[in-house]
């Protein structure tokens, strides 16, 4: 069996970390600049109907990102901004359960997707298109064309912001996405404990190389308050994400804590932006939304 050596292995690794899109260079020093089109890469597009891209991503699941999403979301909704909401993952779809929405998208009659909407979000996922028990079985041609049509072919309502639920990574799905679009910001989200932090880094170094401004870290989980004693504990650690924000010169938006009722919302389809706008849990969600409204002034 033919097997790469390690030595190959690790100069591929270190020509990708000096050159992750292949750009032919002659000589050295820096790369002159060239139109987009000059370096073989896609010329970033709009959606129409859309004014603002936002990116909500933590390079890593499990650390509530499609959560923090979509209270976003509506919040920034809640601000007065018109807010759509695009779910990128195509093997692992959280917002129809979220949103509390299902159902097959209608066309319009130009044949593109027409989102779904609730809470006053308009909204849009592979969760529409196929069951909740089925599993994306699929190879990566067909993830890509997936996710043209997610990005290209729905008809949006004009809307301020579109957010981005992406998906877990920083493979194609999230290289293809920052390419392809003109996106305004990221923002990334993270629990405080290293293991995720370690992920989060990656995002950030990923956003630097396609040229994408960071909006801030958003530390989710952050501790627990006790509903007797109101005592607080850092289950996950704490302060990582701020440490980590502070390393690479960005704003913390905000600190979610780890909070029950947040889960039951969340699986309740009511999410606690709309469930409970006055709870202590949902303040730092509008900070978030403050800070996106701030940074596309």
């Amino acid at each position: 069996m033919f097997k790469l050596s390690r030595r190959y292995i690790v100069s591929s690794l270190r020509a990708y970390h000096e050159n992750p899109l292949g750009i032919p260079r002659v000589g050295k020093g820096p790369a002159p600049t060239m139109p987009r089109s000059q370096k073989g890469l896609p010329i970033r597009q709009k959606i129409p109907n859309v004014k603002n891209i936002i990116l909500v991503s933590s390079a890593k699941g499990g650390v509530g990102k499609s959560t923090v999403s979509v209270n976003t979301a509506l919040a920034l909704n809640s601000l007065g901004a018109k807010v759509g909401l695009l779910d990128a993952d195509i093997f692992g779809p959280s917002v129809p359960r979220l949103l509390n929405l299902q159902g097959e998208p209608r066309l319009s009659s130009s044949g593109k997707l027409i989102p779904l909407s609730n809470y006053g979000v308009q909204s849009m996922s592979m969760g529409y298109l196929v069951s909740p028990e089925q599993a994306v079985v699929w190879r990566g041609l067909m993830v890509m064309k997936a996710l043209q049509q997610l990005l290209f072919e729905v008809e949006w309502s004009p809307i301020d912001y579109l957010v981005i639920d992406m998906p877990p990574g920083t493979g194609d799905t999230q290289l293809s996405i920052g390419q392809l679009l003109q996106v305004n910001g990221a923002v990334i989200v993270s629990t405080p404990q290293d293991i995720a932090l370690i992920d989060a880094v990656k995002g950030i170094k990923m956003f630097e190389k396609v040229d994408i401004p960071i909006i801030g870290i958003v530390q989710n989980m952050s501790h627990y308050i006790c509903p007797n004693c109101k005592h607080e504990s850092h289950i996950f650690r704490s302060e990582g994400a701020r440490r980590i924000a502070d390393e690479h010169n960005l704003k913390t938006l905000g600190s979610i804590p780890l909070d029950e009722e947040i889960c039951l919302q969340s699986d309740a389809g009511k999410p606690i932006v709309i469930s409970n706008p006055d709870s202590e849990s949902v303040k730092p969600y509008f900070d978030i939304a403050r800070s996106i409204l701030d940074f596309t002034k």
